[in-house]
């Protein structure tokens, strides 16, 4: 399998891509494996966070194009990556973004192409200072793909999303976290622990709440300000009906702190 899956007792779902030999480049089976893990924890009430690795020293180097272009002798028809990628990296990243579960993202080593636009999709990125973020489209002589010209100028502005894109410059992981592409740097051997930390908060959290939350940051990036504010009352409806809301209430009252089981 290029895809390990584990879930542990807090709820956490960790996702570890497993190709360490090839600086676990995504290839067809590992994107439609990735897919398929996400879309299942959007209802599976019992994943409350989900944490995307890397095995080995590198978190992903982009797209095995090579083993894409060596499974056939054969050139492709016309529109052949107009038809693919709607159901491979471009399903990916939108699952990403719009899961009703908080994603954490573990970065050691090199995180290029797909790799980066991962990282940019997860709700919060962790990275070791010394990793590589780097967007090598142009180097490679093609065009972004996997909404990295989405992604980058949400993320970091759209002057640098031009350095990234247009003249290819890596980025380490503190100057990720610099220029708000990732949530935190910290140094390699503090890196597990931290995204422990974090996806132990998340999962100890009121899911439902979380995941609205989360919806309504997606919602936000295109709505107007009152339909947003619809989006608002909408999400408030749902989670002040949940267990967790009334644990929340009952917790503040009682003064103490909040025992949330993600219902």
């Amino acid at each position: 399998m290029s895809l390990d899956v584990s879930r542990d007792d807090r709820g956490a779902l960790t996702l570890r891509l497993n190709r360490p030999d090839k600086r676990n480049a995504i290839d067809d089976e590992t994107l439609f494996e990735l897919i398929g893990a996400i879309d299942a924890a959007g209802t599976d009430d019992d994943v409350r966070v989900i944490v995307v690795e890397g095995a080995g020293e590198h978190f992903c180097s982009g797209a095995d194009i090579v083993a894409r272009n060596a499974r056939s002798d054969r050139k492709p028809r016309a529109g052949s990556i107009q038809r693919r990628l709607p159901t491979q990296a471009h399903r990916l990243i939108p699952l990403l973004c719009t899961v009703q579960v908080p994603v954490v993202c573990k970065v050691r080593g090199w995180a290029a192409g797909i790799g980066f636009q991962i990282a940019l999709a997860a709700d919060l990125t962790i990275a070791a200072d010394d990793a590589r973020f780097w967007e090598p489209f142009g180097e490679r002589g093609f065009t972004p793909d996997s909404g990295a010209t989405w992604l980058l100028p949400r993320r970091v502005g759209e002057v640098r999303a031009r350095e990234l894109l247009l003249l290819g410059r890596a980025l380490s992981g503190t100057e990720a976290a610099a220029w708000g592409a990732i949530h935190r740097a910290v140094a390699e051997p503090e890196l597990d622990a931290a995204v422990d930390e974090i996806a132990g908060r998340l999962a100890s959290g009121p899911t439902v709440a979380l995941g609205l939350t989360k919806w309504l940051l997606a919602a936000g990036a295109s709505a107007d300000l009152h339909a947003q504010l619809a989006n608002e009352a909408f999400a408030l409806e749902l989670s002040s009906r949940t267990d967790d809301f009334r644990e929340g209430i009952t917790a503040f009252r009682e003064k103490r702190a909040p025992r949330f089981e993600g219902r």
